[in-house]
């Protein structure tokens, strides 16, 4: 990546969002795990975090899916869904990780937030929820829904 330039990288990613800012930090980060690391991405979540742009959520989707370890990645869904059905009671996206640390069996945590963004996206939306073609509509809550189809 380092031999790369920022626009080089910057064509390459451009369909995401922000990617001035990413094509830098990429290379930052490139260059990091090269001086910090050997070259190795880490698996261990306190030393993901303490790369630039790196947080949660991204040190613990690399964990579970770089390297199959058990990890809860938290985004909008995971935490507009668990708080929704009642299964924590949270106001950010890291008090959610952190009480479905505590909650969720291990054996749930790779899968579930693969599992709640694709639910998110297309069942359990974030204004007006299919309620009416949930499969867990009848155990539902639906704590802060005002409005559902």
């Amino acid at each position: 990546m380092l031999q790369l330039s920022a626009a080089q990288i910057e064509r390459a990613i451009y369909p995401v969002g922000f990617y001035h800012t990413k094509a830098r930090t990429i290379l930052e980060i490139s260059r990091a795990l090269l001086d910090r690391f050997e070259g190795k991405v880490p698996d261990e979540l306190e030393a993901l975090l303490t790369l630039k742009g790196v947080g949660r959520k991204t040190a613990n989707l690399v964990l579970t899916q770089g390297f199959g370890k058990p990890g809860i990645c938290v985004d909008t869904h995971v935490h507009r869904i668990s708080n929704r059905w009642g299964y924590v009671r949270t106001k950010d996206a890291h008090a959610t990780e952190m009480a479905l640390r505590r909650k969720l069996p291990r054996q749930y945590w790779l899968e579930y937030n693969d599992l709640l963004v694709a639910f998110g996206q297309t069942i359990c939306l974030p204004t007006s929820p299919w309620c009416s073609r949930c499969p867990a509509a009848d155990l539902c809550p639906r704590r802060g829904v005002t409005r559902s189809r």
